[in-house]
């Protein structure tokens, strides 16, 4: 029987697959804490300097006469990063950004190289033990050496634990999985907006905000390796085993359960020994859906975190715009389960629609007056192009996993985040376009929404379609297809020339 064939009779997410997956739902908890950590522990207070009768000769005396006015403790009140130094909160951030695109880049093909689990691991025992490093910091130096190195950890792992969540199941529940996970991120960037409210002082939130990983680290070592990912290296022995035990757990019984011997050759095929990174180049298939999805991750983002600096600059407590901005994502969550599983949308045409929806939002924004009634204005249309970019988001990522081969997922995915990372790094620079004209920066989030959802309409639907585990499987006229209609009028002619004859 064939991987599919075997989950169900396995159980395709039965009660084993449900703690599995319990426990990497709980992981996104945790990189959602250390994602965010940098808002609260880097956040500035209002302060006055006193003025003295003498001029004070350097920096650091006037430093000595800073008072804060809000009762708080962060990083900004601890190594007084205000004035010329106020930069160094800023360059914290940016360096667990430049992390994560590092991490996604090297951990993705790394994991498709050795297994998915002992990267997960070592990536989340490294995580934990750089992040209280970042507790206990003695310096701004080692405090942002600490946080690139939390950020390049939490990309690496966060893309092997997305991807854990769907090997483990059956590929129809792959999109439930996906989509979960992503809304246990943004329901942990709400926690966290709350943990910061009790918790104050900033090395005991980082403390309490890290210690969850130690409990994560500790469920997590019981986790398997991936059995679709042994099959892909001819492991398929092993990949038995594993499917044996998860039937063992659920209740199920499998012991003539037997995997098609391919695996084997499979393998010592060269093109799957060196899959990688390479073959999303040098693979004509990889190559051009690479290229559409490169461009699509980086237009989500770009629109996303776009339309998150203008939503999130709101008066009020940090705390409470903290939760905001993981609340506002959870109702696009339950609206792409119901939509992607349908014939009538399923990836392609949903991931397309909300994006277009997106970049109209944006749209529609240039024609709204700033001083417009409380029920439609700028900063409601700006939410809902949030929540719809964060439909077309979390679409996107259980889209591409589906794209690749199992051999590839993680290089894949790891490109295309690559590509997302540029798009967050670009986005605080478009409002500055405001400049040129006030509708600019709307413009640009427009024509990126809505020039992804038309380019992504080229690759093909993945809806009740079997998943590719090798590289040869792309040659199959369903599974290798960049356009949609190649094949179906490839096919219609053979059959009318065969017909003629």
């Amino acid at each position: 029987m064939d991987l599919e064939e075997a989950f169900q009779t396995v159980g395709e997410f039965g009660p084993y697959q449900k703690r599995a997956v319990a426990v990497l739902v709980f992981a996104q908890v945790y990189m959602a804490c250390q994602c965010m950590l940098i808002v609260l522990v880097g956040a500035t207070p209002e302060y006055r300097i006193e003025k003295q009768d003498s001029d004070l000769s350097s920096q650091q005396e006037q430093l000595q006469h800073v008072i804060f006015t809000e009762d708080i403790n962060t990083i900004v009140t601890e190594w007084f990063l205000i004035k010329q130094q106020a930069y160094k909160v800023s360059l914290a951030g940016s360096l667990f950004f430049a992390g994560l695109l590092v991490g996604n880049l090297v951990f993705g093909p790394l994991s498709d190289k050795i297994g998915r689990r002992p990267v997960y691991l070592t990536g989340l025992f490294f995580e934990v033990v750089f992040g209280y490093v970042t507790a206990m910091a003695p310096s701004y130096e080692v405090f942002a050496v600490s946080r690139l190195l939390v950020g390049l950890m939490n990309g690496g792992i966060g893309l092997v634990c997305f991807v854990l969540t769907q090997e483990y199941v059956g590929k129809s529940y792959w999109a439930m999985t996906g989509t979960l996970a992503s809304m246990t991120f943004a329901v942990g960037i709400a926690l966290f907006g709350a943990l910061g409210y009790f918790i104050q002082p900033w090395r005991n939130l980082a403390m309490a905000a890290n210690s969850s990983g130690v409990l994560l680290f500790l469920l997590s070592v019981t986790l398997p390796e991936s059995p679709r990912w042994l099959y892909s290296q001819g492991r398929t022995e092993q990949a038995e085993e594993v499917l044996r035990y998860m039937a063992l757990r659920n209740g199920n019984t499998a012991y003539q359960l037997m995997l098609q011997r391919v695996g084997l050759p499979k393998a010592g095929n060269r093109d799957n020994r060196d899959a990688g990174v390479l073959q999303l180049v040098i693979h004509p298939v990889l190559r051009q859906r690479t290229m559409v999805l490169m461009y699509v991750w980086y237009a989500c983002s770009l629109v996303y975190y776009g339309l998150t600096l203008g939503a999130s600059e709101m008066s009020g407590s940090r705390y409470i715009n903290v939760a905001m901005y993981g609340l506002v994502e959870l109702p696009a969550y339950p609206i792409c389960i119901f939509l992607i599983n349908k014939h009538w949308a399923g990836r392609r045409k949903s991931m397309a629609i909300f994006l277009c929806l997106a970049g109209s939002a944006c749209l529609c924004t240039m024609f709204i007056p700033e001083n417009a009634g409380t029920l439609i204005n700028v900063t409601s249309l700006a939410l809902v192009g949030k929540l719809m970019v964060s439909a077309a988001f979390n679409i996107t990522y259980i889209y591409t996993s589906e794209l690749y081969p199992t051999v590839v997922r993680n290089a894949g995915l790891g490109v295309c985040s690559m590509s997302c990372r540029v798009g967050g790094i670009l986005a605080p620079f478009v409002p500055s376009m405001r400049a040129l004209h006030t509708s600019m920066p709307f413009t640009v989030f427009c024509l990126s929404g809505l020039s992804a959802g038309c380019l992504g309409l080229l690759l093909p639907e993945t809806l009740n379609k079997p998943a590719a585990e090798t590289l040869d499987d792309l040659n199959s006229p369903t599974l290798g297809r960049v356009l949609e209609s190649k094949p179906l009028l490839y096919e219609d002619n053979q059959l009318k020339s065969n017909h003629n004859n």
